[in-house]
């Protein structure tokens, strides 16, 4: 029989380590980390109120942080899509969604599409700017009578000799009142069905572009968000993303690799949730003992810690398949519902906790709340993930 010194014990002090980050993701962790911490995380009430300046784009593309996954050649740091998660997990350090939403929209929806479908002339163009934090991106997909349903898009382009003549609006866009450049989903073939879409990059300041007005939210304060008119403006062939009619196949392909980003930013988010109150629970007292100890209580951070602990498994191992060619859709679609759900029941969980507490902005829960509350609404709904997932079995 073993001597009791021999005995393995649970260790739940180790460090979480996961098979897909290497010492180089570990020592960027760090570095984006202490970034946030020192330039970000100070401002981050100023910003509720302001929304972030543009000089936090020029600051992070002067580090590198804005191209972390892209080709050296244009600017990137030539790593891997590990990378992409390892920013959006440690930019939740700054205490402020809107702010990681916003350089999200700009690092992993717009900037993908680009280098994917691009020509070297508009990579040249759009893409080495954007790396180095001088021109800011954003995406336009959503319009006030299309969100889910994206087939729905009404926003024309109709070719004119050797141009473009758009006409429509996007609605809900983050980045818009910001951005040099919009990624713009247009119909240019209404009898085609999915095949009658095609992308656009269009400058911002081309003519009949309108910034209509700054959308108020629930949440995400930090982030601008854009009501956009599109009024006979005119792009040449040269503006055209990918091929002409497969835009809807272009943006889907985009989506995947967003709400990869999101579920790793939703886990991120949660577990800083769910850190802030364990310290909260372990310092309020109450009845005579710390909250912590009430067996009601330490479940409550039993079901938190299992539920996130799930969805950072689902999440990472899915990016391991995503990043290894494979086009796991049906395992992102989970990835992302799960991460989106959980995200919302720790942050209203955490408010619970800390009771009334909870409820006023100084001790920040319910802002986490306010935030990640989107993340079940944006690239693609709860519901549309639930049919997409529902649907690859054949349904």
């Amino acid at each position: 029989m073993a001597a009791t010194a021999d005995v393995l014990k649970p260790d739940f002090g180790t460090q979480r380590k996961h098979f897909i980050f290497t010492e180089e993701h570990d020592r960027l962790r760090e570095s984006i980390g202490r970034f946030v911490e020192k330039e970000l995380q100070p401002h981050s009430e100023e910003w509720e109120e302001t929304t972030f300046p543009d000089s936090v784009l020029h600051r992070m593309g002067e580090l590198g942080f804005l191209g972390l996954s892209v080709d050296e050649r244009y600017g990137g740091q030539g790593g891997d899509y590990y990378c992409n998660l390892v920013l959006a997990e440690e930019i939740t350090k700054s205490n402020s969604g809107g702010l990681a939403m916003g350089v999200a929209v700009h690092t992993d929806m717009a900037m993908p599409p680009i280098l994917k479908f691009g020509t070297e002339e508009q990579k040249q163009e759009w893409v080495v700017p954007a790396v180095a934090g001088r021109k800011i991106l954003c995406l336009g997909i959503t319009e006030p009578d299309a969100g889910s349903d994206v087939a729905g898009i009404k926003t024309r382009a109709v070719r004119d000799g050797d141009e473009w003549v758009i006409n429509g609006s996007k609605t809900y866009i983050t980045n818009g009142h910001r951005a040099d450049v919009i990624v713009l989903v247009t119909k240019t073939d209404p009898d085609a069905g999915y095949d009658g879409f095609t992308l656009f990059l269009v400058p911002m300041d081309a003519p009949g572009v309108i910034r209509e007005k700054r959308l108020q939210k629930l949440g995400m304060h930090a982030s601008d968000t854009a009501l956009l008119a599109f009024q006979d403006v005119r792009v040449p062939d040269s503006a055209v993303l990918g091929q002409v009619g497969k835009g809807f196949y272009h943006i889907m392909w985009e989506l995947q690799g967003e709400r990869l980003i999101g579920a790793a930013g939703c886990v991120a988010g949660a577990q800083r949730c769910f850190e802030r109150t364990l310290q909260y629970a372990q310092e309020r007292t109450a009845f005579g003992r710390k909250i912590g100890n009430f067996q009601v209580i330490r479940h409550k951070f039993a079901e938190m810690a299992t539920k996130i602990e799930s969805a950072r498994q689902m999440t990472y191992v899915t990016a391991w398949r995503f990043n290894n060619g494979e086009y796991p859709v049906r395992e992102i679609s989970m990835a992302k519902l799960h991460a989106a759900r959980v995200a919302v029941e720790v942050a209203d969980e955490c408010i619970q906790i800390h009771g009334g507490a909870g409820y006023m902005k100084e001790y920040g829960v319910e802002r986490v709340w306010r935030d990640m509350r989107l993340n079940r609404i944006g690239a693609g709904t709860d519901e549309i993930m639930l049919d997409v997932i529902g649907r690859s079995y054949g349904l």
